[in-house]
């Protein structure tokens, strides 16, 4: 009971920390592949020192869960460049709102694979903490195809983000968390890469300053982010994950704030009180 009391402590730590990812993209000027692509391979050689520093041995893994890595690299890859390319298109409020609607896949994919059951208690609490990140991007919905493609984007990166956590899982089971975030950012910066190559996106066009936000992007979101998020899947369930994920908009709406100079509106403000609730009233009575 206790390890878990302090696994709800790094979740909180990792939404913090992921909620930094909208708005640093925003102010990057390089194309959201590049971003992506130069985001894993920092996130890469910052595992790598740990693991050189560790105890871990890359080595130590057979071919079935280094296959698990491969996989969730990939998927992890494709998340990044829907998501990021999704900001180019609609705010950074409904792009993180839509992208952070991953409960709504875990629930489905969990009750298939793990039969998982949801209390009314914990159900009421998912519903309105979904209710409160469509309102967060409700206000801010633009109607045209532009606005609308970019929301799709956005939902197409929260259902791989979904399957990432669900291959992930199943790694950690017996791979430490280094060795796997290690194989697995390092096969998404490949998979990125290829992709560049293949759309024309140059990763030589980068300047000074992008480089430092790729460092950031790298440090922040992704190791004290999904690093940590993998971390808490050995302890708690994909779902629940997904739920503390929904307090992400709250964050990056505040961030933009701070960084862009956007302003956040009467509903983002209710949305964001209403997501913070359910997320509480959830872990609460998932708990029971």
């Amino acid at each position: 009971m206790q390890k878990t009391k302090w696994v709800y402590t790094f979740l909180a730590v990792a939404v913090l920390a992921i909620s930094t990812t909208a708005p640093l993209v925003k102010l990057a000027d390089a194309t959201a592949p590049v971003i992506a692509c130069y985001r894993m391979l920092f996130a890469t050689c910052l595992v790598a020192f740990l693991v050189l520093f560790g105890r871990d041995s890359l080595l130590k893994i057979d071919g079935k869960r280094l296959a698990y890595c491969a996989v969730a690299g990939f998927l992890l890859g494709l998340h990044f460049i829907t998501w990021f390319s999704s900001l180019d298109y609609t705010s950074v409020a409904s792009s993180v709102t839509l992208a952070t609607m991953q409960p709504l896949f875990a629930f489905i994919i969990g009750y298939f694979l793990y039969h998982e059951r949801l209390n009314r208690g914990a159900a009421l609490g998912a519903m309105v903490s979904v209710l409160g990140g469509i309102i967060i991007g409700w206000g801010d919905y633009r109607v045209s195809g532009v606005a609308l493609w970019g929301n799709l984007l956005a939902l197409s990166a929260a259902f791989l983000a979904t399957v990432y956590f669900f291959v992930g899982q199943h790694a950690l089971k017996s791979v430490s968390l280094n060795v796997y975030t290690f194989y697995c950012y390092g096969f998404a910066a490949i998979a990125i890469a290829l992709y560049c190559l293949v759309t024309g996106n140059a990763l030589s066009a980068v300047n000074r300053d992008d480089l430092l936000i790729f460092f950031l992007l790298a440090l922040l979101p992704t190791l004290l982010g999904h690093s940590v998020l993998n971390y808490c899947t050995r302890f708690i369930s994909v779902s629940l994950v997904s739920m503390a994920m929904l307090c992400e908009p709250v964050g990056a709406s505040v961030l933009a704030w701070l960084l862009l100079g956007t302003l956040p509106t009467v509903t983002q403000l209710v949305g964001g009180a209403l997501t913070v609730l359910g997320v509480l009233y959830f872990l609460r009575k998932r708990s029971n």
